[in-house]
């Protein structure tokens, strides 16, 4: 069986050491869940919709998603931040026509102690 060596992407690996640092920093159990979640295989990482974020999510709430947004179904909740390590393009246009889709780092700017906020996937 072969030895897991972890991602490979140098962009996902200085994500994953800033979010785990940040967690530690601030005391916040989110933050190391995502840096957990981030770690997976490319295979395990969470794929998510927007019809599943549009079905769960409410109007002025912050959405994470530690993996891939895909554009499948319409967006209607208002004033949303959807955060993700990964957005497809017709996704992101459809976040922005509504509400601000944001990658991780940008996140981990405006909400360091990750409060109200909601892990989808």
């Amino acid at each position: 069986m072969a030895k897991r060596t972890g991602p490979t992407n140098l962009g996902l690996k200085k994500l994953i050491i800033d979010t785990r640092k940040l967690g530690k920093k601030e005391k916040s159990k989110f933050w190391i869940r995502i840096s957990q979640e981030l770690e997976r295989s490319t295979r395990q990482r969470r794929t998510v919709n927007l019809v599943t974020i549009n079905k769960t999510l409410r109007e002025g709430e912050t959405a994470v998603i530690p993996g891939k947004v895909l554009s499948n179904g319409e967006l209607t909740v208002k004033k949303t931040i959807i955060a993700a390590y990964q957005f497809s393009e017709i996704a992101k246009i459809k976040i922005n026509k509504i509400g601000k889709a944001i990658n991780l780092m940008q996140l981990m700017k405006d909400n360091p102690k990750g409060k109200n906020v909601r892990i989808f996937g």
